[in-house]
């Protein structure tokens, strides 16, 4: 084992009622096991993260500090803690990776505390660059870095990215309590959280996985999601799972051998899914997903028009969405519609089409449920360079928040302040106006009291019973405005908020 302690850091980002096991801090930690120490502090269950990591620093035997930083609630913390690990141990090296640092890596890299940016897949760049530390030598060879040499900052080309089974299994043991991470969920009281695949091979414009992944994606191994699925079940107890992978199923004939593991398993499960492949399924596949006990799908239908959807390069139509509707209902299972609304071209138009689109959908199947965001762009590979030579660094590029601007932020904390937490998280747009953003928020609100969320574990039956029935008249005649009667029930029945919540 090399010297050097290594703390991988999970900055605070939910609630301790919604927290799940850090994948990415395994998945750096597989990489590490057996080369070097390492430990992993994770800020949504410990309340004092930056005085944990103070502490084991004493030592002064910390080689690195490595932590995952998403775009929105995270940056500020992992500002906080960055801030004080350089104040008080100024020359350890910080480095951040994750979606933040990918999407936006030049201002996350200009910043006095971040001394090294992984961009992408983080496994293989954080062992390159503990081999060449401290003196640095050969830091230009690290693909997908991004760092300071001096005073110039340099972006080193891109790293191909390595299948999940090309790395040993999650070390699930390392996080000390694996038992307050299997929190409670519509579907078991032990439930775990899983990536089975890597990527996504779909391009829209909206989505931060295509300036991560770039088109790139991959399955896992039947036998290896097997093997993991038991672990979580004998040895930790789980008894539902959610997949974290960016789109389950990515062809009919690939998702097979995952779909009999899972059938197997015998735990209910919850994955991301598209529209159109899951609407081309044959019959046997969709007896397969009811038999493997699939509850719940969240699947992108973004949009009511078709001209929309292409220019979001989402890749389905609007029949995609009402056929996997039809489908999801016959077989059982429940979709969760997402919908982007109100695109720079047309704002309120799309809106209006939308909200009428949505109403369709639950009219066929009532069960669905609804998430409702805002458009806003995320960074993208040019074409062209896309096409070519892939030595060159390739970064997503976004310069400026939709067509008349403003540009986007060139540090860290400017990317703390509001617009630009809720730009990342898909609250808002420049583009809006307040009457169309009180508009959605209103059919929104009326939407979740006529439907309640099966998500929801925690209200009576009769407190669902009672929102719906007083909501039904303002879904039925389109008065959403004022609803103040909601308000007033909501206060005495908090429903549960898929969309804030998550799971």
């Amino acid at each position: 084992m090399k010297r050097g302690k290594v703390i991988l850091v999970n900055p605070r980002m939910c609630r301790p009622h919604s927290v799940r096991l850090p994948l990415s801090l395994l998945a750096l930690g597989a990489a590490l096991e057996n080369r070097y120490e390492y430990e992993i502090v994770d800020g949504n269950l410990n309340s004092d993260a930056t005085g944990t990591i103070l502490a084991s620093m004493k030592s002064g035997d910390t080689a690195l500090v490595a932590m995952t930083v998403m775009p929105g609630p995270q940056v500020g913390p992992a500002i906080e803690i960055s801030t004080a690990l350089r104040a008080a141990h100024p020359a350890t090296p910080i480095v951040w990776g994750g979606y933040f640092p990918t999407l936006y890596a030049s201002a996350a890299i200009n910043a006095p505390y971040v001394d090294y940016v992984v961009r992408g897949q983080g496994e293989d760049a954080l062992l390159e660059v503990l081999e060449r530390l401290p003196d640095r030598s050969g830091m230009r060879d690290v693909g997908g870095l991004t760092w300071k040499d001096g005073d110039e900052i340099v972006h080193n080309p891109e790293r191909k990215f390595r299948p999940p089974q090309e790395y040993p299994p999650f070390p699930y043991e390392r996080v000390a309590d694996v038992n307050r991470y299997l929190r409670p969920s519509f579907m078991g009281s032990r439930t775990a959280v899983h990536q089975a695949s890597l990527g996504c091979r779909y391009r829209c414009t909206f989505c931060g996985v295509v300036s991560m992944f770039n088109g790139y994606t991959t399955p896992e191994p039947a036998q290896r999601l097997e093997q993991t699925l038991t672990v979580l079940r004998e040895r930790y107890g789980a008894n539902s799972l959610q997949f974290y992978d960016h789109n389950f199923f990515d062809n009919e004939a690939s998702s097979i051998p995952a779909l009999e593991v899972l059938a197997r398993a015998r735990m209910p499960w919850w994955c991301y899914a598209r529209a159109d492949t899951l609407a081309k399924f044959s019959a046997e596949t969709w007896s397969l997903l009811r038999k493997s006990e699939l509850r719940m799908a969240y699947i992108g239908a973004e949009a009511g028009s078709d001209a929309t959807l292409k220019r979001m390069r989402k890749g389905s139509r609007v029949e995609h969405t009402l056929e996997t509707a039809s489908r999801c209902r016959e077989y059982g299972i429940i979709p969760e519609f997402s919908f982007v609304l109100g695109g720079p071209e047309d704002p309120e138009g799309e809106i209006e089409k939308t909200l009428q689109f949505v109403k369709r959908v639950k009219k066929l199947n009532p069960d669905c449920e609804v998430i409702l965001y805002f458009y806003s762009p995320t960074p993208q590979r040019e074409r062209r360079l896309r096409l070519s030579d892939p030595a060159p660094s390739v970064l997503p590029v976004l310069n400026s928040y939709g067509p008349q601007g403003p540009d986007l932020p060139t540090t860290p904390e400017e990317w703390c302040e509001p617009q630009w937490v809720n730009f990342v998280c898909h609250q808002d747009a420049p583009w809006l106006s307040p009457r169309m953003r009180q508009r959605v928020k209103d059919f929104a609100k009326v939407l979740a009291c006529r439907f309640p969320t099966v998500q929801d574990y925690a209200v009576p039956k009769w407190g669902k019973s009672l929102l719906s029935g007083m909501a039904s008249w303002r879904y039925a005649t389109g008065r959403y405005g004022n609803a103040w009667e909601l308000d007033w029930a909501r206060k005495m029945i908090p429903l549960r908020q898929p969309q804030r919540d998550s799971l």
